[in-house]
């Protein structure tokens, strides 16, 4: 009896990086990984975009229509196994056609209200043509993060600074501790490679990480404590690493 065929894989099996040996993790690999996630994104005009690695550094070029795309375009690459950093080339249009001036701040303050997770008070926007500059202070980095990213999404918005302050809070001896126990019971986390000094209100991070989920997640875990008020990350993306 003949043996029947293998099971066809309509030739999509070199797409995605093998995710054992250092080797496997090819610039030819990652590029065509990287294009299928950026068409497989909801949002993203993927032939619009251009995409090259050298190295594991993925370079995007092209124009995207707005800054929310700009940033789902980024986080896309980012989540690629195999890619070290990503270099943004994209560019907006001139904005000829899109909202400005009084049109523009007044759908800034009206996100900023009605986003959840974002305090009425608290919040100041200024508008410079297509840049937003937001400032005040809140009692919880999710809350800045919330704020930041809601204006992101307003089309017209090329820009988004965040100038947003956390309130001072009374410090407590076990932070580093708590923390430490945080990156312990995180699933996505690898924390044998990871350490966190805490110094009065501000952590530091290093060590290295397999990807830019691990590492935005060991941030977003530091950021969850009551007694933090500056995050700094020294953590390497590392994807080749055991």
């Amino acid at each position: 009896m003949d043996t029947p065929p293998a099971a066809s894989t309509s030739g999509r099996e070199d797409l995605l990086p093998r995710s054992t040996p250092a080797q496997a993790f090819t610039d030819l690999g990652v590029r065509r990984a990287v294009e299928a996630e950026l068409a497989w994104t909801p949002g993203i005009s993927a032939p619009a975009i251009g995409v090259s690695v050298e190295g594991g550094v993925v370079t995007l070029t092209g124009e995207v229509a707005t800054l929310h795309e700009r940033i789902a375009a980024l986080g896309a690459a980012q989540r690629v196994a195999g890619v070290r950093t990503v270099a943004d080339e994209l560019t907006l249009p001139d904005g000829g056609t899109d909202p400005g001036g009084r049109r523009l701040a007044a759908a800034v303050d009206a996100i900023l209200a009605w986003t959840s997770g974002v305090p009425r008070e608290g919040i100041h926007a200024d508008v410079e043509g297509h840049r937003v500059i937001l400032s005040g202070t809140v009692d919880w980095d999710a809350q800045r993060v919330a704020a930041k990213r809601a204006v992101e999404r307003i089309c017209g918005v090329h820009a988004v600074e965040s100038r947003i302050e956390l309130t001072r809070k009374p410090q407590a001896e076990n932070v580093e501790e708590e923390i430490r126990h945080a990156i312990v019971r995180n699933a996505i986390l690898d924390s044998r490679r990871i350490t966190a000094t805490v110094i009065g209100d501000e952590v530091t991070l290093r060590g290295s990480v397999r990807s830019w989920a691990e590492r935005r997640q060991a941030v977003r875990t530091a950021w969850s404590s009551p007694h933090v008020r500056e995050v700094t990350d020294l953590l390497r993306v590392e994807p080749d690493a055991i």
